[in-house]
């Protein structure tokens, strides 16, 4: 029986995640920004949802983003109760999605070091471009 539990647990978090993604899209807050719902885990017992979201912008956007989620979370599951039919109407946490701000790190880490490197005139490989021989 427990080899059924996870396929119908992964059906209610995507149903949920593309109700409250579609929500998100009708939804006119300027606050939102580029807002995608990532992911939601719904708790066995259905009555927490943690829905993941990434953001695009700076730290401004996500915080303004945080706060609009935050102030529609009572719209937001009222519409997910209306569209749903589910034992227990699960509370929303919103909640940054960890592996995208990682994975935008790891970008910014990049990009810096090949700016640094075109800077010091080094190739990807880690040779010097013959500009850079040429200029000593």
């Amino acid at each position: 029986m427990a080899g059924n539990r996870y396929p119908r647990t992964a059906r209610v978090n995507e149903l949920v995640r593309e109700v409250l993604g579609d929500e998100l899209e009708r939804m006119e807050d300027p606050r939102l920004g580029l807002t995608t719902i990532t992911g939601v885990q719904v708790s066995a017992d259905l009555r927490h949802a943690d829905v993941f979201y990434s953001v695009l912008g700076d730290e401004a956007q996500h915080e303004k983003t945080a706060a609009a989620l935050e102030s529609a979370k009572k719209h937001l599951r009222a519409n997910l109760g209306r569209q749903v039919t589910m034992k227990y109407l699960p509370e929303l946490h919103f909640k940054e999605d960890p592996a995208i701000a990682s994975g935008q790190r790891v970008e910014q880490i990049l990009r810096e070091i090949h700016e640094r490197d075109a800077a010091l005139g080094i190739t990807g490989n880690g040779t010097e471009t013959p500009e850079a021989t040429e200029a000593e």
